[in-house]
């Protein structure tokens, strides 16, 4: 995601904010559709709002707490995984 970042930071603000909008959602409708069709709908989605995030403050906030609950996930499933270990 850095080297999006620091690809965009060289382009002026209009152009660099018009290539995030068409790309970002252009990713987050591809993984709604990918969501009924096969496909990675889910990873679109995230990619999507990732970089819609580096623009919008709402996609940023929407991105901090997908993060969160992607955390909160993995952690219950170490727990799970480590418990059927130790039996």
């Amino acid at each position: 995601m850095e080297k999006i970042k620091s690809l965009l930071a060289k382009l002026p603000h209009p152009v660099r904010w018009l290539l995030t909008m068409v790309i970002g959602f252009i990713l987050l409708i591809l993984g709604l559709i990918m969501m009924v069709t096969p496909g990675p709908g889910l990873l679109f989605i995230f990619f999507g709002l990732s970089i819609l995030a580096l623009e919008i403050k709402w996609a940023q906030e929407v991105n901090k707490q997908g993060m969160q609950g992607l955390e909160m996930l993995m952690a219950k499933l170490k727990s799970i995984f480590k418990r059927n270990k130790s039996e």
